[in-house]
């Protein structure tokens, strides 16, 4: 090859270069225009609680009310994590290493408490379990005029734990199936029995699988509105919603702030936990220990996972499936008789949500795939910071923000389609971005070697390829939208009903064989979800 054919080859490199570079750099804007776009409204929690005079900010800061709230919080949520250790890990490790009968059965059962929303569960506990409850019915002819009562701390944990377990169960499950069971069967070999080989060596390699799974449930636990608010227990979500109500927006805005800040925290242990897991117990194609042959043992074990699976399902869907015989003549007055129109709105919210997330997805997954620089995986952490916001905090920030800025978008679709945007973009950005991964950059390299422009390229080589991970995260969004509460009892229009405020709505005015329906169908469809869920899993 002479000079002159080097020089053009170079040059045909450097210019080859330039172009790829030129659609990265487009790609990083438009990524991180998006971010800002939806960070946006948290920042404005903080300059709403900055605008307060700081003797009035220092005195809300410091009332006997806001410590009170704080500690309720700190109360929930750390009993939560703390019960859903208890129940979540023996679930994994029964499922996952014992000859347990009927496995694959109970690991479905012990999963599928995911599906029902939690202010549902709160609901039908509250029907089984509350002073005029199905429990007090049958208590009754006995002589028993009164039973414990379900309402406050006790209950709210309860209820809370028998809905969100699962998290610790599956991340548990997951890394106790993917550890090398090699280094157990070497111990086992240095004379160590099961327990202690368990206490030295499998229980390091799960524990961040189990903190993370931990970190999970806290963060629902600290920012869940409706079973609190049931439970009739004082924690930030109520008493922003409750002071929200009441238009005393100041002191709303101070307990967003604190709020806003102990998600946050919980978030970073969260990233930094995910930072370190690949190497702490991530070991795929590993050999796996022995089966633990439960012996007598095994009966417990069973009576285990039926006494959970009973209170988490059985108990819930028997309680709606009552209200929905008991829903007759006579049972279903009050003026709120279920419209078709509630189900449209739900579905038209949801199918918005699910095409805006895509979309808005695929630039922050590609870039988080396939970026080159340390700054590119800012945008896709910034979406984290939507999802771990709780939905009570999103929906006062966005009516300050509709009130003040944009008010003829207050109380409009608009905003609440994009505060369903801000709070579920992560999950179509990590099913998007995960497929994205599984295909072949050399592909591109090829289509671009042909001539093709790297948006074409990506359009027709790309595209097919990551289509089904897209199709995923819309369902997960849309499944999810379906359910959300606290921000659109807060932004909808007025008027404007869905499936879980008609529900609110009804459950709040006493008539509960009127949510039955509704209750059932969303059941259903969070069912949905956890079979993308577990689809994924099978997959992988």
């Amino acid at each position: 090859m002479g000079t002159k054919d080097r020089y053009e080859r170079l040059r045909e490199q450097a210019t080859m270069s330039e172009r790829d570079s030129s659609p990265h750099t487009l790609l990083a804007v438009v990524s991180l225009a998006i971010s800002l776009l939806l960070l946006a409204p948290l920042v404005w929690v903080f300059l709403r609680a900055g605008e307060i005079e700081f003797t009035r900010a220092l005195a809300l800061l410091t009332s006997d009310t806001t410590v009170s709230v704080t500690l309720n919080t700190l109360a929930l949520v750390t009993g939560v994590t703390t019960a859903s250790i208890l129940i979540g890990v023996p679930l994994a490790i029964l499922t996952a290493q014992t000859d347990l009968p009927f496995k694959r059965f109970w690991t479905i059962t012990s999963a599928l408490p995911l599906v029902v929303p939690s202010y549902i569960g709160a609901f039908a506990f509250v029907s089984a379990f509350g002073p005029r409850g199905v429990l007090a019915d049958l208590l009754s002819p006995l002589g028993v005029e009164q039973i414990p009562t379900i309402y406050g701390l006790h209950g709210a944990i309860l209820v809370l734990t028998l809905f969100t377990y699962p998290y610790v169960f599956l991340t548990t499950r997951a890394s106790l199936l993917s550890f090398d069971g090699t280094v157990v069967e070497a111990a086992r070999t240095l004379n160590h029995t099961r327990l202690e080989a368990f206490r030295r060596v499998t229980l390091p390699q799960i524990a961040p699988g189990i903190a993370a799974g931990a970190l999970l449930v806290a963060l629902y636990a600290l920012s869940d509105f409706g079973t609190p608010a049931i439970m009739q227990y004082d924690v930030f979500t109520r008493m922003i919603y409750n002071e929200f109500g009441a238009r005393r927006l100041d002191y709303a805005s101070v307990l967003s702030m604190l709020l806003l800040v102990m998600a946050l925290g919980i978030l970073a242990v969260e990233s930094r936990l995910n930072a370190g897991r690949d190497g702490a117990y991530v070991s795929s194609g590993s050999r796996r220990p022995g089966l633990i042959r439960l012996g007598y043992w095994k009966v417990p074990a069973v009576l285990f996972c039926a006494a959970i699976a009973s209170l988490c399902l059985v108990l819930p869907v028997g309680i709606l499936l009552q209200w929905l015989l008991r829903s007759g003549t006579g049972y279903s007055g009050g003026g709120f008789a279920f419209e078709a129109a509630y189900a449209w709105n739900s579905v038209g919210l949801a199918a918005a949500a699910a095409a805006i997330c895509v979309v808005a997805a695929l630039p922050i997954a590609y870039l988080s795939a396939r970026g080159t620089s340390a700054v590119s995986s800012l945008p896709e952490r910034a979406t984290y910071v939507g999802y771990a916001v709780p939905g009570v905090v999103l929906g006062l920030a966005l009516v300050y923000l509709g009130l003040r800025y944009v008010p003829f978008l207050y109380q409009s679709v608009i905003l609440l389609v994009f505060a369903y945007v801000i709070r579920f973009l992560p999950q179509a950005v990590g099913t998007t971005e995960s497929s994205i991964l599984q295909v072949d950059p050399q592909y591109i390299e090829a289509a671009r070697s042909l001539g093709y422009h790297p948006l074409s390229a990506f359009r027709k080589v790309v595209l097919p390829l990551v289509a089904p991970g897209i199709a995923a995260g819309a369902a997960l969004v849309f499944l999810t939208t379906m359910k959300e509460l606290p921000a659109t009892l807060m932004l909808r229009p007025t008027g404007f009903e869905t499936f879980v405020t008609y529900i609110w709505l009804v459950q709040g005015a006493g008539y509960y064989g009127q949510a039955a329906v509704p209750a059932l169908v969303l059941v259903g469809l969070s069912g949905l979800s956890m079979l993308v869920i577990l689809r994924r899993e099978d997959t992988s």
